[in-house]
């Protein structure tokens, strides 16, 4: 593990240690709405703050993006951390195992270090720029799947913007008829893991935020993957419109998706 990487895990797993404890009373959580179908707990805020601490410590010089609080430090600094603090807020207050740290740390624009760490599992996620990807100190691969009718999809339901969802639901029907299934999972960071670990085949999802999808993203690249936005084209960070898989499997679900 490289020193950036370090440093990030030892925040994260001590923001970790904090959520396992909160989730053993989950109704002790003070829940606020942001918008409809948005919440933010103050477990996200606890651990924003384990998270931004740690980093300014490390790297004062370094801007830092979170979900919850917006832009710390120099905007116009070199080196950008974009932080999901808890990845799957609904899933961890309903008690559900699905939930993570989020952490990408970006040079100029370009993503170059990644760490999404599920707590509930213990599992650890890793990326560096030409590098490869790790769960656990081992490399992981996406699948070698070439026939999109054995793929397992992963998506995400588009419930806090539902400007889309007409035409999600017709793209969900297209690829429930002609794959091996779909999965919604509620943490999109973990979702690109799971595709990056072979688990999933593919992934697409609208509307998602640079914390959701940054560190993931860079996982799937790192373990052979290709992350686009719907068109094919690489405006998915700023557009929130994702789409991840093999090559073979991306190329088949980018024409499902232009159909619509």
């Amino acid at each position: 593990m490289n020193p950036i990487l370090n440093t990030a895990f030892k925040a994260a797993r001590r923001a970790g240690q904090m959520m396992t404890r909160a989730a053993g009373n989950l109704d002790s959580i003070k829940v606020d709405s942001k918008s409809f179908n948005d919440f933010v707990s103050s477990v996200d805020r606890e651990s924003e703050l384990i998270l931004v601490s740690a980093l300014q410590e490390a790297y004062p010089h370094h801007k830092i993006t979170t979900e919850e609080s917006g832009v710390h430090g120099n905007e116009r600094a070199e080196y950008e951390w974009i932080i999901d603090p808890l990845d799957g807020t609904t899933n961890f207050l309903h008690g559900h195992p699905q939930y993570a740290i989020s952490m990408a740390l970006l040079h100029k624009g370009v993503l170059q270090e990644a760490l999404v760490y599920a707590p509930e599992r213990n599992d650890l996620y890793m990326a560096s720029r030409g590098k490869g990807a790790l769960l656990n100190d081992r490399r992981i691969r996406v699948s070698n799947r070439i026939e999109l009718n054995r793929c397992l999809i992963g998506t995400g339901f588009p419930v806090v913007n539902q400007s889309m969802m007409d035409r999600y639901l017709a793209i969900l029907k297209d690829f429930l008829s002609k794959t091996a299934g779909g999965r919604r999972e509620g943490a999109a960071s973990l979702d690109l893991c799971a595709l990056a670990a072979g688990r999933l085949d593919g992934f697409f999802e609208f509307n998602l935020k640079p914390w959701d999808v940054a560190a993931g993203a860079l996982i799937v690249k790192e373990a052979g993957g290709i992350v686009t936005d719907m068109q094919g084209d690489e405006s998915w960070l700023e557009t929130g419109n994702i789409v991840a898989a093999n090559p073979k499997v991306l190329a088949q679900m980018l024409q499902v998706i232009a159909a619509h």
